[in-house]
């Protein structure tokens, strides 16, 4: 064989191998993409996505629209080809695995702690925009979670209302560890409280509860440092004059609060917060109303302006990463509060783009 011939073949099958090898091979990565975009003032899965009654709502039009990010799964292992293709893609992200699935967490332990951020921004959403529209919500001390084995196990029940420790009322969720570790280990310690089933009921049907029940425990000793304790973690739980369901499925994490929120206010009010434009969003929130930043805000801001958008409200944390290639077409307000937000969705109704607080790469 001529030796040009034998060294083109020689090449060809390295080559080969290469290709082989870069298709075989698995590399610790994974990779972001720009996920679904939903108009929480629409419908989602043939159903809306915010549904209320119990109170007056009136027509929207426009979007409102929550965003998210779409992640390779926990089992999924990119090959070379698939890592180095994603990195020269302009909209996509390649992150080592780890960043998106921590070794000491398992898959489950994951998909629970996203599936919990999303209910707790369902629930600070709410709290937010009624509290912006001056609503009252009422607020409670419950029982959070109960540690199996403890002393509470089979008395308390995760749910249950608090309303007394030892006769001193709880109007705090720290109050309850407070009041417990008054005692020693080995003492007795009483609740008073609503069970689960009997508050849900309660605020079903928009009445106070008719029974509380007292629980005595004895208390047991902490093993890191035998403090007194019952096993129970405390938390804090809203009451609502009226209902309000978020129904969007195979969604997790919390940065659709702000969204939620500002659709809960659209159809909360006459006024139409859009005035029929293409508003996109992210970011967590508070009760109080306060903004959060959010992971992925590049691959967002892609998704939206994909999708028709022209306006995208920008925590003022995420401004700088989200301004540094922002898609064309796309106005990236920066928001720091709910009123913040609902401030520049009055300008964008009203034609004032000029006004907008905007982000900068710097």
């Amino acid at each position: 064989m001529p030796r040009r011939t034998a060294t083109m073949l020689a090449s060809l099958l390295m080559l080969i191998a290469l290709l082989c090898a870069g298709v075989l091979i698995p590399v610790p990565y994974s990779e972001m993409s720009p996920g679904p975009t939903v108009n929480t003032l629409g419908e989602h899965g043939g159903e809306p996505v915010l549904q209320i009654s119990g109170r007056t709502t009136y027509p929207t039009s426009g979007h409102l629209n929550m965003t998210t990010v779409r992640v390779t799964g926990s089992q999924y292992r990119m090959n070379l080809v698939e890592a180095v293709y994603g990195w020269l893609a302009h909209d996509n992200l390649v992150v080592p695995h780890t960043t998106l699935y921590p070794e000491d967490k398992s898959p489950d332990e994951l998909n629970q702690e996203t599936a919990e951020e999303f209910t707790q921004s369902q629930e600070s959403a709410k709290v937010a925009a009624l509290r912006q529209l001056d609503i009252p919500v009422g607020t409670r001390v419950i029982v959070s979670s109960v540690v199996k084995g403890s002393p509470a196990e089979g008395a308390l029940h995760a749910g249950d209302v608090i309303k007394a420790v030892d006769g001193t009322a709880v109007k705090e969720h720290g109050d309850v560890a407070k009041l417990v570790t008054r005692h020693k280990a080995g003492e007795k310690v009483t609740f008073l409280i609503v069970p689960a089933k009997e508050a849900a009921a309660a605020e079903k049907e928009k009445r106070q509860p008719r029974t509380e029940d007292k629980v005595t425990l004895v208390t047991a000793k902490a093993p890191e440092d035998g403090r007194a304790i019952v096993g129970i973690q405390a938390g804090r739980d809203h009451t609502f004059p009226f209902t309000i369901n978020i129904k969007l499925a195979d969604v997790g994490g919390p940065s659709a609060g702000l969204m939620f929120a500002l659709g809960i206010v659209d159809k909360l009010t006459p006024e139409d917060l859009t005035g029929g434009k293409f508003v996109a969003g992210t970011g967590t929130i508070d009760d109080t109303g306060k903004v959060g930043p959010i992971g992925g805000v590049q691959m967002k801001t892609v998704g939206a302006r994909s999708k028709g958008a022209r306006y995208f409200l920008t925590p003022k944390d995420n401004c700088a990463a989200a301004a540094k290639d922002a898609p064309s077409g796309l106005t990236l307000v920066k928001v720091d509060t709910i009123k913040d937000a609902l401030q520049s969705l009055e300008k964008i109704r009203k034609g004032d783009a000029a006004g907008l607080p905007q982000c900068s790469a710097h």
